[in-house]
């Protein structure tokens, strides 16, 4: 059995705002376009270093859920190896959200 997910398993969220959560403080966050077994294309792409700023992860991804994606690159392809999850930023919940 493979360690990556099948493009038929994803395909909900192609076209869609999606979250790529990393083990490091990198976050992608863009408009998943296409699902490979080495890894995932994105659109419109927020790459945020978290050891820059001073917000963690997920105050930052709810504000982007809450304000949307401030593009910093056109296009980026994510190694499927470094990525632990993926979600729909719509999914996201806020902190008003219970």
């Amino acid at each position: 059995m493979s360690d990556h997910p099948t493009a038929e398993s994803l395909k909900e969220f192609l076209n869609r705002a999606v979250v790529l959560d990393t083990e490091g403080p990198i976050l992608y966050l863009g408009i998943l376009r296409e699902v490979r077994s080495d890894g995932y294309w994105l659109e419109r792409v927020d790459l945020r270093d978290g050891r820059e700023g001073h917000v963690s992860k997920e105050r930052y991804i709810c504000e982007a859920r809450e304000h949307g994606i401030k593009p910093n690159r056109t296009r980026v392809f994510v190694f499927a190896r470094v990525v632990i999850s993926i979600s729909a930023l719509e999914d996201v919940m806020t902190e008003y959200e219970s």
